[in-house]
C-alpha cells in the first residue's frame, strides 16, 4: 500500500493534466481514462475491476448490482469542437453497458452517460461495414442520443425518470 490516497493521487493527476496542457496546449496520454474510471466508480457506485482482460472495467454495486460496465472518458476542451469520439467499445466481448463520464477543462465530471450494450450494438449494426463500426468507434454526440444522462455535477445521480433523451424518436 502507498503512502497517498487513491483520492489524493487522482487530484495531483487532475491538477498535473490541467497544467501540463496549459502550458502545452497538449493532452497528456492516458490520463482522462484513469480518472474518469475513478470518477465513475466513486460517483456510480461500481467496484473497478482488478484484471481488466474481460471487457469490462467495472461490476456494479447497488442498483447496478452485477451489472458489467466498460468506463470511457473524455476531455471536452472546447465546446464548439465537433466529431469528438468515444474510446474504442470492445463489442466482441461481454459487458453490459457503456458509461461515458465527460470531464472539463479541469479533468472535473459535469456529466456521465450511460448505454446499454443492446442499445449499442443496435447503432453500431446501423453503420454498416465502415471501418469505424469494425473498431467500435462512435462520436460523443451520437453516444449522448442513445444514452441516457444518469449524474450531473449539479443533481448528482438522476434516476431514470427524470432525464429521457428519446422522447420525439
Amino acid at each position: 500500500m502507498g503512502i497517498y490516497s487513491v483520492e489524493k493521487l487522482i487530484s495531483e493527476a487532475r491538477r498535473l493534466a490541467t497544467e501540463f496542457r496549459r502550458t502545452t496546449g497538449k493532452a497528456l496520454p492516458g490520463v482522462s481514462g484513469e480518472i474518469a474510471e475513478h470518477d465513475a466508480a466513486r460517483l456510480l457506485d461500481l467496484e473497478l475491476c482488478k484484471e481488466r482482460a474481460a471487457g469490462y472495467d467495472a461490476v456494479g454495486l447497488g442498483k447496478r448490482e452485477g451489472k458489467r460496465v466498460q468506463i470511457k472518458g473524455r476531455v471536452i476542451f472546447d465546446e464548439e469542437k465537433s466529431g469528438q469520439r468515444v474510446g474504442q467499445l470492445k463489442l466482441e466481448q461481454e459487458w453490459d453497458s457503456v458509461v461515458l463520464v465527460i470531464m472539463d477543462e479541469n479533468y472535473e465530471p459535469y456529466e456521465i452517460y450511460e448505454a446499454d450494450r443492446e442499445d449499442i450494438l443496435e447503432v453500431m449494426g446501423e453503420a454498416g461495414k465502415s471501418a469505424r463500426k469494425k473498431r467500435g468507434a462512435m462520436t460523443v454526440a451520437r453516444f449522448k442520443i442513445i444514452a441516457r444522462l444518469v449524474w450531473t455535477r449539479e443533481e448528482g445521480e438522476l434516476e431514470d425518470e427524470i432525464w429521457d433523451n428519446r422522447s420525439g424518436l
